[in-house]
């Protein structure tokens, strides 16, 4: 069974005031830790970008799985219309999703993610998070699809559409203490 990683990588980041992906942390930019937390969680990794935007450095590693690059067909459609591009692009049969922008990311509860597909993490509130979330990739493709077609661009339209289960915060704990997974940069303030 292959698992498919997606990197959403599309957005604006018109909050962010610059290419926020490009942003380093500890030396590392926000979209290459993100790829980097799916090295030995999934088969294949899916970047997602926009598609007037050069392609995103993103350094190679023998042991890193393919990296395939997929262009949205709208410039920033909305993270339905980039999650649709990255479940068509991949080949996988359960698929991980992430936000480029989450240089946290725990590659153990990712693993769980994939594990217990449908599913998404609560926050301390109980709280459904959008991002990570995995699911069945060719059930999320044809949610997907009905969702654009009626006009819909919201991820969490589609979490509902496939019946994602949430996972309480207690059933992650144990490998994320801090919740770090879950933390996102959407501005600078973030970056501290």
């Amino acid at each position: 069974m292959i698992r498919s990683g997606i990197v959403l990588a599309g957005g604006a980041a018109r909050r962010f005031g610059s290419d926020k992906l490009a942003e380093p942390i500890e030396g590392t930019s926000l979209l290459e830790r993100a790829v980097a937390a799916l090295d030995g969680v999934v088969d294949e990794i899916v970047v997602v970008i926009a598609p007037n935007r050069p392609p995103p450095a993103i350094e190679s590693a023998d042991s890193r799985p393919p990296i395939i690059l997929a262009r949205d067909p709208e410039a920033f459609g909305g993270p339905l219309v980039g999650v649709r591009t990255g479940l068509a692009a991949a080949r996988g049969s359960t698929v991980l999703v992430v936000g480029g922008d989450m240089p946290s990311l725990v590659p153990a509860v990712l693993a769980e993610l994939l594990r217990r597909a449908p599913a998404a993490l609560a926050d301390d509130d109980g709280v459904l998070r959008p991002l990570p979330c995995a699911f069945d990739r060719m059930a999320a493709l044809a949610a997907a699809d009905r969702l654009l077609a009626g006009g819909e661009r919201r991820l969490r339209a589609l979490l509902a559409e496939v019946g994602l289960a949430a996972l309480a915060r207690a059933e992650w704990r144990a490998a994320d203490p801090g919740g770090l997974t879950l933390r996102d940069i959407d501005e600078r303030a973030d970056l501290g």
